[in-house]
């Protein structure tokens, strides 16, 4: 069995794929369960680990908010020479990944926007600010006190995410928020919303926004979630939810 931070590849109905994206600190893992679930309902699916992501920390300090980016973009080119359609779907930073990449490409056939943050409130927010503008300069990594955002114990404790956050990547994310921001309406393909009421780390009032801008076809709103919702207690929600929404946007035209 492929360790659990690693990439994976389900092979399916060559008609739709789907391309799984993880989120910041993260690794593939957050998204195994839904790519897993949507092989079961018959499409090829790949879920992609980004570039500086699990492995070491001071991989991550030296990547920028492009290289995840460009990483997101082969895996779709990827998979469209295998399947006629393909969509993308991303939780967190991954969900930032699948819009941004939808409003540059039109041959994005649908997005999930999972727990995406447009922007941080709180500490998180002032700490991302403060490494965007340069403040934490000299403070190479911060650390993570609280582990994952998610409220299923076995995925806290078997989730193999980084245990602190480079300030440089730090400032990276909270550039490519600003520039997703930006791109919202240039996303006109079907669109996917899903967010967590209790999510700690990237605020619920997002999802209205991104819903909003980008004319969603569905949102909702978990009630028992984190952060992690695609690896968290309504796992099994979200998979529904992403399933029903691709079959019914991609695979009935």
């Amino acid at each position: 069995m492929a360790p659990s931070f690693a990439p994976f590849d389900f092979v399916g109905d060559r008609e739709i794929g789907v391309v799984c994206v993880h989120g910041f600190t993260g690794t593939p893992y957050e998204m195994r369960y839904l790519g897993e679930q949507l092989a079961h309902a018959g499409f090829t699916v790949h879920g992609v680990r980004l570039p500086g992501h699990g492995t070491r920390v001071d991989d991550l300090d030296a990547t920028r908010w492009t290289d995840w980016a460009d990483a997101v973009e082969d895996a779709f080119d990827t998979l469209a020479m295998l399947c006629r359609r393909v969509a993308v779907v991303g939780q967190s930073l991954g969900g930032l990944l699948a819009l941004h990449l939808a409003s540059r490409r039109p041959d994005v056939a649908a997005v999930g926007s999972l727990a995406t943050p447009l922007w941080l409130d709180g500490l998180s927010g002032r700490v991302a600010r403060w490494a965007a503008d340069g403040v934490l300069q000299r403070i190479r990594a911060i650390p993570k006190l609280y582990g994952s955002d998610c409220r299923d114990r076995r995925t806290r404790r078997e989730n193999p995410c980084y245990d602190a956050i480079p300030t440089r990547a730090l400032a990276e994310l909270a550039t490519f928020m600003k520039v997703t921001d930006d791109a919202l309406e240039r996303v006109t393909q079907p669109v996917l919303v899903l967010h967590a009421r209790k999510d700690h780390t990237a605020p619920v009032a997002c999802a209205a926004e991104i819903a909003k801008r980008t004319h969603a076809r569905r949102t909702r709103i978990l009630e028992r979630s984190y952060h992690l919702i695609a690896a968290d207690v309504e796992r099994d929600i979200v998979a529904a939810e992403v399933t029903t929404f691709l079959r019914r946007q991609l695979c009935a035209t």
